[in-house]
């Protein structure tokens, strides 16, 4: 399973996804995809976020779960604590700082 959150994006981005994966909600895709497939997508991701962010989260096997990647400036940052995978919220205003960190 594979899940992409996606803000401020391209229209084309948006178009793109919905090639690979149904838009369940604005913004919100979903889909069964291989890893190669899901690695295509992040590519895809990277070239064409903008100014925009987005979060991609899929089913991996590991404590947790699942696993995420995150793309452009938000206040939530991922952060790893004892091998597991977490989210921190940055103070308003410190978007930028974070987004030189990853």
């Amino acid at each position: 399973m594979l899940v992409i959150v996606v803000e401020n994006v391209p229209p084309r981005l948006r178009g793109r996804l919905g090639l690979w994966l149904v838009e369940v909600r604005a913004g919100v895709y979903v889909g069964d995809v291989s890893r190669r497939v899901r690695e295509m997508i992040w590519e895809n991701l990277e070239k064409g976020v903008e100014d925009g962010n987005a979060v991609m989260a899929w089913t991996s096997n590991n404590e947790s779960g699942f696993d995420f990647l995150t793309l452009g400036t938000n206040r939530r940052i991922p952060v790893e604590m004892d091998g597991i995978k977490l989210v921190s919220f940055l103070p308003p205003g410190d978007q930028m700082a974070a987004e030189s960190l990853f």
